[in-house]
């Protein structure tokens, strides 16, 4: 299937499910941290979202943090790699990310599909994602949202499985001066197959298995103690180099819509990841940025 650029109803889709109640039942709120998942959802993976308020953090320093891949690559611990592809438009581009997927490195907020099973099938198999990104800052809002795409010259890889972002995104709003308050939504198909031989995709945060607290604070966590140690950083790495805010910063190569495909994940191998060796290596959700 072709790829459609998100357009402004996209957006508008995007910001009422992150702040409309209807059809989301509460797993956990504490701390400053709620979590939700969807109910009755007729996908058999399910959809997730995660609201913090992050006092101290502006709206405009969240949004930098989550589009600048060399601050990404300071705090991300479970990050293996990333990178960017190339531009379609002013605010679109297409990117590469993979990171360690098992349970004892837990601390990235983005294959949340394993946070929320609360027992991580494990071992697993490292995952990646080719995804086209979509940003858009209105007034005092931010928002970037993403799904997965195929790229003839990014192909999966071995050793990795290709997991599918069927929708990611975050929503950034204003609280004041000095504080925001930020919205993660994603529905991850995580691919790969289970010891017993059968699909990996796991039906997430079941309704017999509520959060696990300590995960679901680790996972929003890691992106707001970053956030509060941004500008410090960004003063000393090309203070003034935003491309995600200043177009003709951006060098990437243009990409022409028609040379991506929708990637579906049924048109992806199942992957056996029964003998893969699972990691001993502890990291704790408060590991310096």
């Amino acid at each position: 299937m072709p790829v459609r650029i998100p357009d402004d109803s996209d957006f508008s889709s995007f910001k009422d499910q992150c702040l409309s109640p209807d059809g989301w039942s509460s797993r956990y709120n504490k701390g400053g941290v709620t979590v939700w998942c969807r109910e009755q959802d007729s996908s058999s993976v399910q959809k997730i979202k995660m609201r913090i308020v992050c006092k101290d953090v502006t709206a405009e320093t969240l949004y930098d943090v989550l589009h600048d891949t060399s601050y990404r690559k300071k705090w991300d611990t479970n990050m293996i790699d990333t990178y960017d592809i190339g531009r379609l438009t002013v605010n679109t581009d297409v990117g590469y990310y993979s990171c360690q997927c098992h349970r004892t490195r837990m601390t990235s907020f983005v294959p949340l599909w394993c946070l929320f099973e609360g027992k991580c099938p494990t071992p697993l198999k490292n995952r990646d994602f080719v995804t086209m990104r979509s940003w858009l800052p209105l007034g005092s809002d931010y928002m970037i949202i993403n799904y997965s795409v195929k790229h003839p010259q990014h192909p999966p890889k071995k050793d990795y499985v290709r997991a599918v972002s069927l929708l990611t995104g975050y929503l950034i709003q204003s609280n004041s001066a000095t504080s925001s308050t930020l919205y993660y939504l994603t529905q991850v198909d995580p691919r790969g197959k289970s010891r017993s031989g059968s699909s990996s995709r796991w039906r997430l945060c079941p309704l017999s298995n509520p959060v696990p607290p300590s995960l679901s604070l680790q996972a929003m966590r890691k992106i707001y103690k970053a956030s509060l140690k941004y500008l410090e950083w960004k003063r000393k790495h090309d203070p003034t180099l935003k491309p995600w805010m200043y177009p003709e910063q951006n060098t990437l190569p243009s990409i022409s819509p028609a040379d991506l495909t929708l990637q579906r994940a049924d048109s992806l191998e199942n992957i056996d990841e029964s003998g893969v060796r699972e990691e001993k290596a502890q990291h704790s959700d408060d590991e310096e940025t």
